[in-house]
Formats: structure tokens, sequence, C-alpha cells
């Protein structure tokens, strides 16, 4: 296989299909908008709040890794059914698998949220 030389444009007309990728994501997936909603109220409070710099970095990193989680469980969910429609013990394990990575990040998330906005809405009430 030969190597194709470095092109610029070529790396520009890429995000094309990641956009797409995304595009695609946001407006087919149910959970995909669950999780966009979820990151902008993240965002709207860590805004209202005026959370440290440090922990809009770790805002910041939670919210995309459970993009990326979602992304990715989507990702081979569509992979396995296209392999197969019916009924696969083995499919399922995978699938079950993926959609627990995403569950186990979605829980740090809540933690996460809880440990850095739940202070300040205290603090905010009293």
């Amino acid at each position: 296989m030969g190597r194709k030389k470095f092109s610029i444009l070529d790396r520009i007309r890429s995000f094309r299909f990641a956009i797409n990728g995304l595009k695609i994501f946001f407006l087919t997936e149910h959970n995909g908008r669950i999780h966009l909603v979820a990151a902008l109220l993240a965002i709207f409070l860590g805004i209202f709040l005026k959370i440290s710099n440090v922990e809009w970095v770790i805002v910041c990193l939670i919210i995309g890794a459970v993009f990326v989680a979602e992304i990715l469980n989507t990702a081979i969910e569509k992979l396995a059914d296209l392999v197969t429609e019916e009924i696969n013990p083995k499919i399922k394990i995978v699938k079950d698998i993926a959609a627990g990575a995403v569950l186990v990040i979605a829980i740090v998330a809540l933690i996460v949220g809880l440990l850095v906005f739940l202070p300040k809405l205290i603090a905010l009430l009293l």
C-alpha cells in the first residue's frame, strides 16, 4: 500500500465525516439528546455559579467522556446490528458491556456534578 502525501485540504475535508457522524448521532439517538441537555445544563450551572477554572476543566472532561462513551456505544450497536438483526447471545454481551461503559461514566458524571455544583447551590440558598 503506497503512502499518500500529507494534504491540509484532505485533513480539512475529513472533518466533514466527523461532523456528519455527530449530526447523525444527535438527530437519531435519543440518549445523545439527553446527554446534550445534561451537558447544556451543566454549562449553564457552571456559568451561573461561577465555577473555578479547575472545576471547568473537570466538568468539560466529564462531558466529553460521556459523549465519547455514548457515541462509541452507538457505533458498536449499529455495527452489531449490521452483522445480524437476529438475537445473538454473544452480540448481546458486547452491546451490554458497551452500555455498561456508558452507565459507569454517567454515574461518575453525576457524582462530579454533585461535588462541583451542590455545595455552591446550597451556599446560594442559605
